[in-house]
């Protein structure tokens, strides 16, 4: 179902919230909630892997009874990942009339204030795409142990010197792509489907000519759940930036 007509300064320009879920029954109806209260053209559309706890019946209910037409929710069939959940909702977004796109936690991690924040970024010309940054300026975490902290910012930092892509905070997942960013990847080709997938992400916007801004974020660890982070996550992270520096020099499939 296509978005709605809005009553507004940016009705030609309205802006999708992509939300993966999985058993996120304890936040789900708080976040789309905050998200839509920030901008009257803000839609959301949760992507809900068959969550054994009801998330994705409660979305239902969320787009049907309290925000009808400003919510829509995509099921899908198992556990299979951020990274895939984020694809399906870029061509979900595509093949309607967003004009920008939003990658976003739905845990309060991110904080939905910051949202306009991220569009404005975009919308001034400073970036094509605009990333909530932890490591730059005003940005931080809270709550986090010293151990995640050294981890996060070591990650980044071996991503950006590996690929050469100057941004501080590689492994965000909080962003906002303009629509015609989207429209020039060939998302066929992104493999990654952990959170290397921002990574990858990152890299291929990079080396197609986008300019990434950087927006100073605070970011709280979850307020309630169980987080989704492993050991196993860095591993594959560490993984996926050798792949793609091996590609940028043309010894293996070369990213588009």
């Amino acid at each position: 179902m296509p978005p709605t007509a809005i009553v507004s300064d940016t009705a030609a320009e309205p802006a999708l919230v992509i939300l993966p879920t999985y058993n996120e029954r304890e936040n789900i109806t708080r976040i789309v909630a905050a998200i839509v209260a920030q901008e009257p053209d803000f839609h959301v559309l949760v992507v809900d892997d068959d969550s054994p706890d009801g998330t994705g019946a409660l979305a239902d209910e969320l787009a049907s009874t309290r925000f009808p037409g400003r919510v829509h929710v995509l099921h899908r069939d198992g556990k299979r990942g951020l990274g895939t959940a984020y694809i399906a909702g870029f061509r979900w977004a595509l093949a309607r009339d967003y004009a920008y796109i939003f990658e976003m936690d739905a845990d309060f991690s991110h904080d939905p204030a910051d949202l306009p924040r991220l569009r404005n970024a975009v919308r001034s010309g400073r970036g094509d795409v605009a990333i909530g940054s932890r490591w730059v300026g005003s940005g931080g975490t809270r709550n986090w142990s010293f151990l995640r902290t050294f981890i996060s910012r070591g990650g980044s930092l071996y991503a950006r010197l590996v690929l050469g892509i100057p941004v501080s905070d590689l492994t965000s997942g909080f962003k906002c792509f303009s629509r015609r960013v989207l429209e020039s990847l060939d998302l066929g080709e992104v493999r990654s489907n952990g959170y290397a997938f921002q990574v990858e992400m990152n890299f291929r916007c990079h080396r197609r000519g986008f300019r990434i801004a950087e927006v100073p974020i605070v970011f709280v660890d979850r307020r309630v759940g169980k987080s989704k982070m492993g050991p196993h996550i860095v591993g594959e992270a560490m993984l996926v930036v050798l792949r793609l520096r091996l590609q940028s020099l043309g010894l293996g499939a070369r990213p588009r």
